[in-house]
């Protein structure tokens, strides 16, 4: 059974900018595809960044720049560390592990985190 949290969430000025864990119980990181994605209030959820096996990380047009996506495959943990944050990108932001092949935004992700709050103000 994987179990993944997140971590790291909170309220930052814009310009600022805020670090995301999700730690990972259950299952190695470095075999799987993993992925941030983020839900703002009345909006679809949407891609943020996702690493493959072999460790080539992927953004989104929006965040790239500003995201950076990394994993510690040690600790199982998964890092998006966010800078030069907008008002835009208030969300709610989660982990998500995908098993089989191929790895993006538009493949299913069979485990969630239950997510972490980001605030721009």
């Amino acid at each position: 059974h994987v179990q993944l949290v997140e971590s790291g969430g909170g309220s930052v000025q814009a310009g600022g900018s805020l670090t995301l864990s999700c730690a990972a119980s259950g299952y190695i990181f470095n075999t799987h595809c993993v992925a941030w994605f983020r839900q703002a209030p009345g909006k679809e959820r949407e891609g943020v960044a996702f690493i493959s096996r072999a460790g080539i990380a992927t953004y989104a047009d929006s965040v790239k720049g500003r995201f950076t996506l990394s994993k510690d495959n040690t600790t199982n943990t998964l890092y998006l560390q966010m800078s030069s944050l907008k008002p835009e990108d208030t969300a709610i932001y989660y982990c998500a592990l995908r098993f089989g092949l191929g790895c993006g935004f538009k493949f299913q992700y069979a485990n969630w985190g239950q997510g972490t709050q980001v605030t721009v103000s």
